[in-house]
């Protein structure tokens, strides 16, 4: 799969699409994520985990999540 200069990937545990909320509904993962555009990996990933709180109320499992984004081409004057 190409990761391109400018793209942001997300890497996650289970843990964080079985967050699920009182009434049994999973953790709506790429809704999230799609909502946030191009936020900044940190603030996507605190993003997430306020995200995550709010709607399980807690975290009863294990979750981690990585954000990485691929810089864009630097200038041909700074290479």
């Amino acid at each position: 799969m190409p990761f391109s200069p400018g793209d942001q990937m997300l890497l996650h545990t289970d843990g964080v699409t079985e967050t699920r909320d009182r009434a049994g509904v999973f953790f709506p993962l790429p809704d999230r994520v799609r909502r946030r555009g191009a936020a900044r990996p940190r603030e996507l990933l605190d993003d997430l985990h306020a995200d995550l709180l709010r709607h399980g109320g807690g975290l009863d499992d294990d979750g981690a999540a990585l954000a990485v984004r691929r810089r864009p081409h630097a200038p041909a004057a700074a290479r």
